[in-house]
Order: C-alpha cells, then sequence, then structure tokens
C-alpha cells in the first residue's frame, strides 16, 4: 500500500494553490468502489454477471468467466498473474485496467482463548473489524463479518455503537474479509470435501447489515457460489437490531439463518436501549419474523439477549418474552454483557443468567448461553469499534462534495 495524498497536494493546499491531478475527493470515491489510486478496479467483489460482462466486452467467453471466478474464490491467488491457465496477453490486458484486492491488516490479535481479530484497512483509510471465533467442541468456526465502517443504531449497550457511521462496506469490501481469514488459516483452495476451519459465516460484525442489504446480499451470494468459496447457506447467519422492511426479502433472496438482536421484551425498555426501536417496534418486527422464508422448528430464528445487571434480566423478562415470541419458530442466546471501556452497564451474575435460561426452558425455548470468547482483545459480542486513523491532517482547502468523516481520513490504494 502508498499513500495517494502526496506531499505536493498537501503543499499545494498550504499555499492556496489549486492541486494540480486527483484531488482527495476523488480519492475517496474511487476507493469506495473498489478502484486503486491508479484507477484500476478491483475484481473481488463483481459478481458473476459483472465478471461477464466485463470479459464479453473484452471478446473473452463465458469460459473465461468460469476460470477467474475459480481463481479468485477458489484458489484464492492474489494477482492476476498468477491465473497460469490464461493467455499471458489476456493476464497482462487485465492487470492494466484491473488488480485482485485484500485489505491491509494494520493489527491482528489472538486471544488466550484462540479467537482471532483483524483490523482491516480499506483504500480510503477507513477500517473494520473481523473476528474469527473457533467452536470449542468441533475444529471448525465462524468468521464475524463487519457490513459497514462504524454503526449508525447508537444501542446503549454496544461499543460499537459509539462509533459514528462513515459509511457502507461494498461488497468487495464485505468478501474480502472472509478472504484474508482464509488468508491467514491457509484454507485455500476451497476445500473439496466439506471440512474446514472457517465453517461458518455471521453477519454480526460493525453495522446493521439490513441497512446495507444489497452490498451484503452480493457479498453472500459470493460467498454461497459453489465454485468459489463454497459455504453452504445453511451456515450463513445475518444479524439484525430490526429493520422490518428488508428481513422478509432477505429471506426471499438470500435464505440464510436470521438473528434479530431483540435484548427486550417490551417496547418501553427497547426504546430505551434500542433507539431503532421506535422506528419499527416489536409488534412489527414479530410480525416479519413469523413471515421469514424458512423459519421452521429444524431452523429456527435466533434472538439474541445480552443480560445487563438490574435492566432486562428479572425472571418476569423471561415470562414476557415467551409471550412476545408466540408463534415463532426461535431459539434465545443468552448473552452475557461484556463490558468496554465507559460503559455505565453490568453483566447480570452467572447465576441470575441460568435462572433466566432455565425459566424459558420451562416456557418451552431453548435457551443456551453464549459464553464471552475474545474478551481480552476486545473481541466479544457488542466490543467491535475501530476507529480509522488519521494519519496526516488533511489540510485540502476544497474536497467538493467530501463529507466531514472522508475528509479526516488519508486515501490509500495498492
Amino acid at each position: 500500500m502508498t499513500d495517494v495524498l502526496s506531499e505536493n497536494v498537501t503543499q499545494n493546499a498550504e499555499n492556496g494553490a489549486t492541486p494540480s491531478g486527483p484531488t482527495l475527493t476523488d480519492f475517496v470515491t474511487r476507493a469506495a468502489n473498489g478502484q486503486a489510486a491508479d484507477g484500476r478496479r478491483d475484481l473481488v467483489g463483481l459478481s458473476r454477471d459483472q465478471l461477464t460482462e466485463l470479459l464479453g466486452e473484452m471478446g473473452e467467453s463465458k469460459f473465461r468467466v468460469k476460470q477467474m471466478w475459480n481463481w479468485i474464490y477458489n484458489r484464492g491467488v492474489k494477482d492476476i498473474e498468477d491465473m497460469t491457465n490464461i493467455s499471458k496477453k489476456l493476464r497482462d490486458r487485465l492487470s492494466q485496467d484491473f488488480y485482485i484486492g485484500r485489505p491491509v491488516l494494520t493489527a491482528d490479535q489472538k486471544s488466550s482463548d484462540d479467537t482471532h481479530k483483524w483490523l482491516m484497512k480499506f483504500h480510503d483509510g477507513n477500517e473494520a473489524e473481523t473476528v474469527y471465533i473457533p467452536d470449542r467442541n468441533e475444529d471448525r468456526g465462524a468468521v464475524c463479518i463487519s457490513s459497514q465502517v462504524g454503526c449508525t443504531l447508537t444501542c446503549k449497550f454496544c461499543h460499537t455503537g459509539t462509533q459514528l457511521l462513515v459509511r457502507n462496506l461494498t461488497p468487495g469490501e464485505i468478501i474480502s474479509q472472509f478472504m484474508v481469514a482464509r488468508d491467514s488459516y491457509g484454507e485455500w483452495p476451497t476445500p473439496a470435501n466439506g471440512i474446514r476451519r472457517l465453517s461458518n459465516i455471521v453477519m454480526m460484525g460493525m453495522g446493521e447489515p439490513l441497512f446495507n442489504y444489497e452490498n451484503v446480499r452480493e457479498a453472500l451470494k459470493i460467498a454461497m457460489d459453489g465454485e468459489g468459496i463454497s459455504i453452504s447457506r445453511r451456515r450463513v447467519t445475518l444479524s439484525t437490531s430490526g429493520v422490518v422492511p428488508e428481513i422478509v426479502r432477505c429471506g426471499e433472496e438470500l435464505g440464510v439463518g436470521l438473528a434479530i438482536s431483540l435484548h427486550a421484551p417490551d417496547d418501553d425498555l427497547r426504546n430505551e436501549i434500542m433507539p431503532i426501536n421506535k422506528k419499527y417496534p416489536l409488534k412489527e418486527l414479530m410480525d416479519a419474523c413469523r413471515h421469514y422464508p424458512g423459519m421452521s422448528n429444524s431452523r429456527p430464528i435466533t434472538m439474541e439477549y445480552v443480560m445487563l445487571k438490574g435492566v432486562n434480566d428479572k425472571p418476569e423478562h423471561a415470562r414476557a418474552l415467551a409471550k412476545l415470541v408466540k408463534g415463532v419458530h426461535c431459539k434465545f442466546n443468552l448473552i452475557p454483557f461484556n463490558k468496554w471501556p465507559g460503559s455505565d452497564y453490568e453483566c447480570t451474575p452467572t447465576n441470575d443468567i441460568k435462572k433466566f435460561a432455565h425459566t424459558l426452558l420451562e416456557l418451552g425455548y431453548e435457551a443456551p448461553i453464549r459464553w464471552p470468547r475474545g474478551r481480552d482483545i476486545l473481541a466479544a459480542c457488542g466490543q467491535l469499534k475501530s476507529e480509522s486513523q488519521r494519519q496526516r491532517k488533511s489540510r485540502v482547502g476544497d474536497c467538493g462534495n467530501a463529507s466531514d468523516a472522508e475528509n479526516a481520513n488519508v486515501v490509500a490504494a495498492q
């Protein structure tokens, strides 16, 4: 990676001169569209249809699409030159306008419990976190992927919500998080026997996936394509705070597992700790869950419920939950609150969490306790936060329509 905001641009801005060449706004726009500073476009994140159209314009057959798809998503190559069954002439031609991208790792941490967290920087300098959570009982686990830089929801108990939304991630930036995880564990090419360490994807990282639905959809379609990364839709779960209009659409178009960040049994309490409930109250949310395509006893919706001491953890709360979800095939995941710096909340004592779980079980609902993972590296549920670093103060006088958030970041590209 090289810094594309040159000293000349900075000096020109300081002297009041009009910068020659691309402005900071140009770099930000290119980065958000998966383009490098030189204008080349990232192949990662393109759909099959887009790749077919691209190669068709170059006079190439659909067979080339299959070959390239295999190299990028089955074999995990990082350089067009490594596509050895494609002619040198075509590789050279592709390299003029395209590249195979990856985010840059700015932090790589492993927890004492083997949870693995990566901080990834994208081409505009913004960052997001991705976490691998290994299964305690099997040699496999889930990769928790972010959908946005920051978050717009401001849930009171969530560390990520204290970071304001900067922007949506592109399909390439979303799927490339999983690809970086595969790079780290050497899991290329895609295991043909289905046995793999990185076996599941959970859209539970930074951001609200259904506020960036189109990009998330395209990324997950790439992940689930049987000729590439090949993750079964039964091993993909999308978690939402309750963006009602997109819930049924997600089930119809993707058919992935659904998890609801519930955390309260009534509107008054949920309005207080999750402001999104004021827009999409519980009755509307539960109606959407009851109509979620693919929901069944064998594939229930997961209701995520963080345990907050003295807030939502009483037996009467458990009984209210059972009444709320009537008619929804679901189970509960009880999440001990993960403390983060500056939070006013405390975690419910373990014995009280167990009593809460027992109450739900007596009422007919599974309620396993999701014991925290990766707490020592702030990788546990609700702890993800990665503020993009300002490497150099921007003094560019005229950045067009660039937002303050964009102007605060130094743009970088391969």
